[in-house]
């Protein structure tokens, strides 16, 4: 996407400045048999990294202990989205061993393989498949040396759960296990291994429970913010009152007089340190300091009118047809215009990172999206070589695009480097709401217009500042244009404070305005809004997918508004296709609502594990819910005001509905994302709901009862 290109580009340049030899990865991995997959020599590895994430000479490395424990290597993260239990299951079913074998290491930046980062629910896949090939790869090998070991033709061996026997005598048989007694054996194929079939999966699309439930519930679980260190020091850091504001003067003998107190300034850096955190925030507040705030030219009022102003020239992503003859074809045309605010990813873990630095090099314990990233991040901020530089990735706790951004990570490495000591900094709940990077304030322009017989002949489409993903409709309209006017990262003079990727990012905004403007068509023409989307639709995937949501519903056909508090959407998510209908109770006197039901169907190919599935769907439309009906940041120029959970409301279990999820089977379809799809719906379905139960159009997010209000006051 175009908002991705120089995040992208940077990324792809880490490992050239950080070459691994042979010798040296294995040293890392210690004993075990290694298989490195790799159609020529290990070294390629780099060049290939520079080119590609996952190259067609793919590379992926397993070690198989002596204890037949199956270690994988991912540069991917866990922050919640199971992936350490889907992957796995990928792992265990290519390479024929029991899922309780595997273990995971993930986001480990000196042993694990690169990785851009965890975002837009592309583990499985595009991790996925190459985890795949190399598992399958690994179990040539291995019978390979198992006919070697045996004296017998590999022809007449078969593996199951880590064990390699002659299929007609099983008692002949070696292990995993035993072949890599104390070894490290490298192993070239010749040829690429072939895939299981989906019918022959044993551990693929089983429903699995997470296999880092248990650390969680009981606590086991370490994250960043649980790592202690001797001598370690807790820091807290001056932060300016708004963004953008420039340091007068600041005065910090009254925190110097704290016993045990270290204070540190290092140009725009000022931090008090303590072994204890909480004396660390006492000497903070002694701090005293004052700023030039910046001139306020914008606030959450007047926000939108800025960016359409602060709008350039947009791109033409997808086009066809002539928008003057749609416009001749239609005998109804409609302008509408959409808006969403500011939103906050509020994970429940904060930014959090410990840096600890030995001998010119650094270790850097961080919540993150891209341990990569940080890595050579990191490294430009001290001086080091990019090699002297570890990133390890405990748990995260949650994530949503947030923590592609680590500024943590720096002033931790900034302070342990000063101090000569280990360094925590956790950031407050108010400095995570107030250096968060929000989804971003975006408008949404839609022209469009509808036959006599009710079909879409125009569709002028202009989205600005949500992003390209999800603008292009995929309904059947002969004379369309779809226009993005800057990413979800925002542009000179658009936004006051930093923007960027809030999960699905830009598809909630374009699913919203879509789905709502396509029920307004449904609604003037007198159609139901499944059978409107259906007639205008030639996409028989989508078409499947929108009428198992509604069948599961009970959805019977009646034109909105209906009086039901009835609402279905359809989106297609990186081709993960999602239909989703639900059932809306709106208090007309104090524009209250409450979501009672919701059924959502999703399309994803092959599903690797249905209850880890099921579990994402569900927590993307419980998170939501707020995003729909609740969150939004209140600004002034620079100064947030929204910087704990007292005025910035998220969802609340008293809020959720009932929840079905159906899973399409789609076995022909390579395994597609699941971690972001769901959530995309929610704007748009509730709008859509809120719209039947009342007549009332709410075409701003969130929709608050303020606001739900007003639009029945002025329908």
């Amino acid at each position: 996407m175009k908002e991705n290109k120089n995040i992208d580009h940077e990324l792809g340049n880490i490992i050239d400045r950080n070459p691994t030899t042979r010798r040296e990865f294995l040293k890392r991995l210690g004993g075990g048999i290694t298989i490195l997959f790799l159609f020529g020599d290990p070294l390629v590895l780099e060049a290939q990294r520079r080119t590609s994430e996952y190259p067609d000479d793919f590379n992926a490395y397993l070690r198989i202990g002596v204890d037949g424990i199956v270690t994988c290597f991912s540069g991917k993260i866990e922050m919640g989205q199971a992936v350490i239990t889907s992957l796995a299951q990928m792992l265990a079913e290519e390479l024929d061993v029991s899922l309780s074998s595997v273990d995971m290491v993930m986001g480990d930046t000196d042993i694990c393989p690169y990785d851009r980062g965890t975002f837009g629910s592309r583990s499985i896949k595009y991790f996925g498949p190459a985890l795949r090939a190399a598992a399958a790869e690994a179990r040539a090998v291995l019978i390979e040396l198992a006919a070697e070991y045996l004296k017998i033709s590999k022809d007449r061996l078969i593996t199951k759960e880590g064990i390699i026997f002659d299929k007609s005598q099983n008692k002949n048989q070696v292990t995993y296990a035993q072949l890599a007694k104390g070894k490290i054996i490298e192993r070239h194929l010749k040829e690429k291994a072939t895939l299981k079939a989906v019918s022959e999966f044993t551990i693929i699309g089983k429903p699995v429970l997470r296999s880092d439930s248990l650390e969680k519930v009981t606590g086991k679980a370490k994250f960043a913010g649980d790592i202690r260190l001797p001598d370690m020091l807790h820091a807290r850091i001056l932060r300016p009152p708004a963004h953008d504001a420039k340091l007068k003067n600041v005065d910090t003998s009254p925190a110097e007089k704290i016993d045990g107190v270290q204070i540190v300034r290092d140009g725009d850096l000022i931090a008090v340190l303590h072994k204890n955190p909480d004396e660390a925030e006492k000497a903070l507040i002694q701090v005293k300091a004052q700023f030039d705030l910046p001139e306020v030219k914008v606030d959450d009022k007047t926000i939108f009118k800025h960016l359409i102003n602060a709008a350039g020239e947009g791109d033409i992503v997808a086009s066809g047809g002539n928008l003057q003859n749609g416009e001749k074809l239609s005998s109804t045309v409609f302008e509408e215009m959409y808006l969403n605010s500011y939103v906050a990813h509020a994970p429940i873990e904060t930014h959090t990172a410990v840096a600890k630095i030995e001998n010119d090099k650094a270790t850097v314990w961080v919540s993150t999206q891209g341990p990569f990233r940080v890595k050579e991040q990191v490294a430009r901020v001290l001086g080091f070589p990019s090699q002297n530089v570890r990133v390890i990735t405990p748990f995260v706790g949650g994530g949503f695009g947030g923590k592609n951004s680590s500024n943590q990570a720096l002033e931790a490495a900034r302070l342990a480097k000063l101090t000569g000591k280990p360094v925590q900094v956790a950031w407050s709940r108010a400095e995570e709401f107030f250096y968060d990077t929000f989804r971003p304030a975006a408008v949404v322009k839609i022209k469009s217009g509808i036959t006599n017989s009710g079909k879409i002949a125009l569709w002028d489409y202009n989205v600005y500042f949500a992003g390209e993903r999800g603008s292009q409709q995929f309904y059947d309209v002969p004379h369309h244009q779809t226009v993005v006017t800057g990413g979800w990262g925002g542009g000179p003079g658009s936004h006051p404070f930093p923007t960027g990727a809030w999960r699905a990012p830009a598809v909630n905004t374009n699913t919203f305005a879509r789905e709502s403007h396509i029920d307004i068509m449904a609604s003037k023409a007198g159609i139901d809004p499944l059978e409107f989307r259906l007639k205008n639709l030639t996409n028989e995937r989508m078409k499947r997918v929108l009428r198992a949501a509604a069948e599961k519903f009970g959805w019977t056909p009646k034109k909105a508004p209906g009086g039901r508090g009835w609402g279905i959407v359809c989106v297609d998510y990186l081709n993960t296709y999602v239909a989703a209908a639900a059932e809306v109770e709106v208090d007309k006197k104090n524009g209250n609502v409450q979501v009672k039901r919701v059924v959502c169907a999703q399309d994803m190919g092959i599903v690797i594990n249905p209850e880890g599935a099921r579990m994402q769907i569900e927590g993307c439309i419980t998170m939501g819910l707020g995003y729909a009906l609740t969150e939004e940041i209140h600004f002034k120029g620079g100064e947030i005001f929204d910087l704990n959970f007292d005025t910035y409301e998220i969802s609340r279990f008293s809020w959720l509905p009932k929840i079905e999820t159906i899973l399409i089977d789609n076995p022909e379809l390579a395994p597609q994302g699941c971690g972001e799809p769901a959530i995309t719906c929610m704007g748009g379905l509730i709008a859509n709901a809120i719209y039947d139960a009342t007549g009332a159009r709410l075409f701003q997010l969130p929709m608050t009862p303020e606001r739900i209000k007003e639009a029945m006051k002025n329908n």
